[in-house]
């Protein structure tokens, strides 16, 4: 694998930034990194199994996420990404071409709901031998929750993804005005959430939050933030903001859900929203240091190693986590578990934790890394309807966004899982004209 990334990283154009994929690397295993250290489970003195919660034991810790939650980070790459390829597609399309967005946004969510399939598939099918057998509902609920809780990423990037043609229209038109317009949408929303007290009205910010960031990410591509004070100026904002909600007003630090308070993140507030700000502002005042860095063979390397398996690594590390404490619990009685977590046994164990997690993941990083590129559109056929497209896209989000927040097991059914839950995401792909890449093999070719 080494090889073959060190092959693609010398043929990388000159003029490509690095600087991005470095960006989104570092920003997935941030996530990886803060989902293992942040939980864990423990044995009490009664010999039970408890859910730990580094969160909830350690008010320090919540200062940590501030770092570890760089999900805005990753948009602010997607709006850079999708800024770029969609305005390739269209000077490349000809006068009068259709087709055109179908094609494009079917390339985007190819990538992301590749890797997706197989992690969904083997949870389904586990949740349903775990019924059969008799395993308590709740466990399996419990382990399935843990296990694909990451999806809702993949939902809400896929709908601003979706939107990239308007926003950047949106941009092109009305330059910062196409960002600015989010504050007071995120604030009026967040009010309507404490003060008023509007049921659900605060899901919506997911997209007034992370639509604002995405936003940044074009007037990246455009240059607008080449001049290092200009983001710095950013993150001072951004960090200044972020503190005054916090510290000095009622939003919780944590920017992750955490007890005591409510979520930052699920949905996302104005204190996200400040701290993606500040976050925009500090990556890219770094950038001139970073591209520099990254001309360094062995570390772009590594860099475009990440990045080929990327989402793979996103979607499998709790599967790894879960695995892990399956076979320490079951099959070797808890050994290692009787630590509480924040505890100083507990923080000197890190280190060997965490190896573990990264020897789990690597069986399945090399079972499923290589075929984030299996699925996809098929070609040859005629063009899907626009209408097809959004339907399709559409249900692929309600299906992993339920994933998330309801599991796909279920504690009432006598197959174990909520079948709808599951077969979304498959018949939105199945609109879009998804299915199995052909690949030839050598005598074939």
């Amino acid at each position: 694998m080494w090889s073959k990334a060190r092959e693609l990283a010398q043929m990388a154009p000159p003029e490509r930034n690095r600087w991005v994929d470095f960006l989104r690397a570092i920003s997935i295993l941030a996530v990886v990194f803060g989902h293992w250290l942040m939980a864990g489970l423990y044995v009490d003195d009664a010999g039970e199994l408890q859910r730990g919660d580094l969160l909830s034991v350690a008010d320090w810790t919540h200062w940590l996420t501030w770092g570890f939650q760089v999900m805005p980070i990753f948009f602010l790459v997607g709006g850079f990404s999708n800024g770029m390829s969609w305005d390739a597609t269209l000077r490349k399309a000809a006068p009068g071409q259709t087709g055109v967005y179908r094609d494009w946004l079917a390339s985007r969510v190819q990538r992301l709901i590749a890797p997706t399939f197989p992690v969904l598939l083997l949870w389904a099918a586990l949740a349903v031998v775990m019924t059969q057998v008799g395993i308590d509902r709740q466990q399996i609920s419990d382990a399935t929750e843990a296990a694909l809780i990451p999806v809702w990423f993949l939902a809400v990037y896929l709908i601003v993804t979706a939107c990239t043609p308007l926003t950047r229209k949106a941009w092109q038109r009305f330059g910062w005005l196409s960002f600015a317009i989010y504050i007071p949408v995120a604030m009026a929303t967040d009010w309507l959430t404490f003060t008023v007290g509007v049921e659900y009205i605060n899901f919506t910010n997911f997209l007034w939050v992370f639509l604002a960031i995405h936003q940044l990410g074009f007037a990246w591509k455009d240059g607008l933030f080449e001049k290092q004070w200009f983001a710095l100026v950013w993150f001072v904002a951004g960090l200044a903001i972020l503190i005054s909600i916090t510290v000095y007003g009622f939003y919780p630090v944590s920017m992750v859900s955490a007890p005591g308070g409510f979520s930052n993140s699920l949905p996302p507030t104005l204190a996200l929203f400040a701290l993606g700000v500040a976050q925009v502002g500090l990556a890219l005042a770094l950038e001139p240091l970073g591209r520099k860095m990254l001309d360094n063979i062995n570390i772009w390397t590594a860099t475009v190693l990440m990045n080929g398996m990327i989402m793979t690594v996103y979607l499998w590390h709790l599967t790894a986590f879960v695995l892990v404490m399956t076979v320490v619990w079951l099959g070797l009685g808890g050994m290692g578990l009787n630590s509480v977590p924040g505890s100083g046994e507990w923080w000197a164990s890190r280190p060997l934790w965490l190896g573990i997690y990264i020897l789990a993941l690597l069986p399945m990083i090399a079972i499923f890394a290589k075929h984030e590129r299996s699925f996809g559109p098929i070609r040859g056929g005629r063009t899907v309807p626009k209408a097809r497209v959004v339907g399709g896209v559409l249900m692929i989000c309600i299906g992993l966004a339920a994933t998330a927040a309801i599991t796909i097991a279920s504690p009432e059914s006598l197959s174990g899982i909520r079948i709808w839950v599951v077969a979304l995401p498959f018949v939105g792909a199945a609109l879009l004209g998804f299915g199995p890449i052909y690949r030839p093999s050598n005598k074939e070719a």
